[in-house]
């Protein structure tokens, strides 16, 4: 599998790159990225042949949409998809009285959730702004999810099935952006923000795996008969099926339980018998269902870049994915590389 292969974006008039390249590291978040390699990994992720750019006002309080438009500044705008989201707003304040946790050295600014029609115009004005580029290809709502939101989710949820919703559906038939969706973390929340709206697409942080698949069973069916797009972030599950099953490893940004470092060393084993790189197996799995364009790949430095551009192209034997299914790995429904 190629880094630079184009695919079909569900129902919706854009091709984006199997490998897509994700912003969130360059927001600083836990450590310092410099500028020279943030702008690095753009150059060498362009080089691979990827032309799919995720990024949003969160990451780093702005910082990362200021580093994605540098970094594709000077490329012709027709060449690369590029999506940002909304549902936080961004206002220039003094570094001293901002809280940046996770972020570290962000952009000088304060952010707030905002949901409401208003909101979700100036938040897409502003990104504009930072981006310094004409236009956004894809917008996507922002952290609308138990995760994130806890106890005030299902209030949350419904305020951006309102307000960002109709701003987000004005913004596409004024054909402002080509596709609209929601980017979370748990998939039941993009089940049933398509069942409630319109949506062409979603980003979905880690719920849909080499790990976890009960995505299967409900979301996927639906995008698939809806023509719907799933872009997958954090194929990993934060860590551990890029790192292996080692002290320490982690999954879903915590140290991972016991069951599942037992379930990772097992298909270790498997990758073992047939020559395959874990990580390899993870990238390429998540790209093999018919509704998944798209792997969206976040790196902090250059070597991590490089390996997962390798691993996406690492040769994956049919006879590797039948043993997963067989020692019950793998759900028998879960679609594999051709």
């Amino acid at each position: 599998m190629h880094p630079g292969e184009k695919r079909k974006f569900g129902r919706v008039d854009l091709d984006v790159t199997a490998f897509g390249f994700g912003t969130a590291p360059l927001g600083n978040i836990f450590r310092e990225i410099d500028e020279e390699t943030s702008q690095s990994m753009f150059e060498l992720a362009w080089d691979a042949g990827v032309r799919f750019f995720d990024t949003a006002p969160m990451y780093g309080h702005g910082l990362a949409e200021l580093r994605t438009g540098q970094g594709l500044r000077w490329r012709d705008r027709d060449e690369y998809v590029l999506s940002s989201k909304v549902g936080r707003l961004l206002t220039p304040a003094k570094r001293s009285t901002i809280d940046f946790a996770p972020w570290v050295n962000a952009a000088p600014f304060s952010m707030r959730f905002d949901y409401s029609y208003d909101g979700t115009m100036r938040s897409f004005e502003d990104s504009l702004q930072r981006l310094g580029l004409e236009r956004m290809d894809i917008c996507l709502i922002h952290d609308i999810d138990v995760f994130t939101r806890g106890s005030e989710q299902p209030e949350v949820f419904g305020q951006a099935m309102d307000g960002t919703w109709r701003a987000l559906e004005k913004l596409r038939s004024e054909g402002l952006v080509k596709a609209i969706g929601v980017g979370v973390n748990e998939w039941e929340v993009c089940h049933e923000a398509l069942k409630q709206r319109d949506f062409d697409c979603f980003l979905l942080a880690g719920r849909y795996t080499l790990l976890e698949q009960d995505a299967l069973e409900e979301f996927l069916p639906l995008c698939e008969e809806r023509g719907a797009a799933v872009v997958v972030g954090g194929g990993f599950n934060s860590g551990i099926l890029a790192t292996g099953a080692r002290e320490g490893a982690k999954y879903n940004y915590a140290p991972a339980p016991k069951a599942i470092l037992e379930k990772v060393a097992r298909i270790e084993a498997v990758c073992r018998t047939h020559d395959v790189l874990l990580g390899a197996a993870a990238l390429q799995f998540v790209v093999a269902h018919p509704a998944v364009p798209s792997f969206m790949a976040g790196t902090r430095t250059i070597e991590q870049l490089r390996q997962n551009l390798s691993w996406f192209s690492h040769p994956i034997p049919a006879g590797f994915w039948t043993e997963l299914k067989s020692k019950g790995l793998l759900r028998e429904d879960a679609p594999i590389p051709a």
